[in-house]
């Protein structure tokens, strides 16, 4: 009976990635962010921009959200979790930002092309996100429990590669019944499901109540199946004592050097991993003009791509440990950024094109899955790894701290893509801080010990 719930738990767990991965796979990358920046493109030339500075300002203008955001995030992460390992309660917080990635998702809806609201639209995105990264942080921090320190990596891999198959499955859906092309009509061509309103963009307008109703109802597993384990509940913890505890272990991180070089290395190389996610399907619409349905078969590629390396990768994290697998997963990236930048209608690779020629699409497929296969290992490696550098006594402060690395240019890289972009007018310009920021991580791997702060100790 015990190994029976042991497994139901470790689904139940999996089931988190399942029902979050749609947000990132259709809001963030393939269908609505392209999306928002084409009615933003519109909305800024109908106030008398010319087309190349319309897209540059659009891009410009995700930028400043997701950076706002970022840094939102960033300053709360780790004085939750801290205030979480006092009480020893995550489920509540949970439920909380379960709460706001339902509602910020759903009010995605509100983004009519008739007068495009893009400040509330910005909104809705924005408490949408902060649900999806404190969910995250909270169930990560219950990772320890599923298995011995052997296993974890294994079963990251495989929530990872299970949550790749429900963001594949979410946005197939999306694109045979819902999103509609230039001409109004879905991949199996006919109108959008449910008699929406094609000239009203209402299929594509939809990806934020599917978003919202998939995690609703693929939580409910996480909810039955996942408990915390008796005894960790704590006698409650205020502010201000969260606070000084946070603060005390923000001053023992240059004591421990291995945990240090970590976090900082996992800002610079997780938020470039953002920055190309977050902005592919921009830079994808700005040039090479493609439309929401061209983003999704780039969706598809790198899913379906993402599924079997992340599956592979938690092997590959259990037999050489998540620093190897990391480093590899770096030098790959930074090739990729590299071939995207060099790809235009004009050239590939810069070698000139013909006029009409298909040769940039394909290459840009091809970024996307070796993008998707190197994509989700990296972040499965992430976690596992963060759990061998933590004390098991702080876990939730340790991923709020891994939220706080993660955020720290995740509000900064964006930040420097709006602001490269508007000084050079260039969406291309625009993206070659990404690069930058994947070197910086990979260097910084250097002072990690594959094993931890302890066993570094010890040896």
């Amino acid at each position: 009976m015990a190994e029976q719930a042991q497994r139901k738990r470790i689904w139940g767990w999996m089931m988190y990635d399942w029902a979050s991965q749609p947000f990132h796979t259709l809001i963030i990358t393939f269908i609505f962010a392209p999306y928002f920046a084409e009615m933003m493109t519109g909305k800024l030339a109908a106030g008398g921009a010319d087309a190349l500075s319309a897209r540059a300002g659009a891009q410009a203008y995700w930028g400043y959200t997701v950076g706002a955001t970022g840094l939102v995030i960033a300053l709360l992460a780790p004085v939750l979790g801290a205030i979480a390992d006092g009480n020893g309660r995550r489920m509540p917080w949970i439920w909380i930002f379960s709460g706001c990635y339902v509602l910020g998702a759903f009010g995605l809806w509100t983004a009519s092309p008739d007068d495009f609201p893009a400040f509330q639209v910005a909104l809705c995105f924005a408490i949408g996100l902060i649900g999806v990264e404190f969910t995250t942080i909270f169930t990560n921090a219950l990772m320890p429990d599923l298995g011995t320190r052997e296993e974890i990596g294994r079963i990251s891999g495989n929530g990872w590669a299970w949550g790749y198959v429900g963001g594949f499955l979410a946005l197939l859906t999306m694109l045979l019944l819902f999103v509609e092309s230039a001409e109004g009509k879905t991949f199996l061509g006919g109108a959008p499901a449910f008699g929406f309103d094609p000239s009203m963009r209402e299929g594509t307008r939809f990806v934020g109540p599917f978003t919202a109703i998939w995690f609703a109802l693929s939580m409910i597993p996480f909810f039955l199946w996942v408990r915390e384990k008796r005894g960790t509940r704590g006698p409650g913890i205020s502010l201000s004592a969260a606070l000084s505890d946070l603060g005390a272990t923000l001053k023992s991180l240059p004591s421990r050097p291995s945990l240090f070089a970590y976090l900082g290395s996992s800002m610079f190389y997780r938020d470039a991993l953002n920055g190309v996610f977050t902005f592919g399907g921009i830079y994808a619409f700005g040039t090479l003009g493609w439309q929401s349905q061209d983003m999704g078969v780039f969706g598809i590629i790198g899913i379906v791509s993402g599924t079997a390396f992340a599956y592979l990768g938690g092997f590959a994290d259990a037999r050489f440990g998540p620093k190897p697998v990391i480093r590899f997963c770096i030098l790959v990236l930074i090739a990729v950024c590299v071939a995207i930048l060099s790809i235009s209608r004009e050239s590939v690779f810069m070698m000139p094109v013909a006029e009409g020629s298909a040769l940039p699409d394909i290459a840009f497929y091809i970024c996307g899955a070796v993008l998707g296969a190197v994509g989700g290992v990296i972040q499965s490696a992430s976690r596992t790894m963060m759990v061998r550098q933590a004390d098991p006594e702080r876990m939730t402060e340790a991923f709020g701290l891994f939220a706080l690395s993660g955020k720290a240019t995740t509000f900064l890289a964006p930040f420097l893509i709006a602001i490269v972009t508007d000084v050079t007018g260039s969406q291309r310009l625009g993206i070659t801080p990404l690069i930058a920021l994947f070197f910086v991580g990979l260097v910084l791997l250097i002072w990690v010990h594959p094993e931890g702060e302890e066993v570094s100790d010890a040896g």
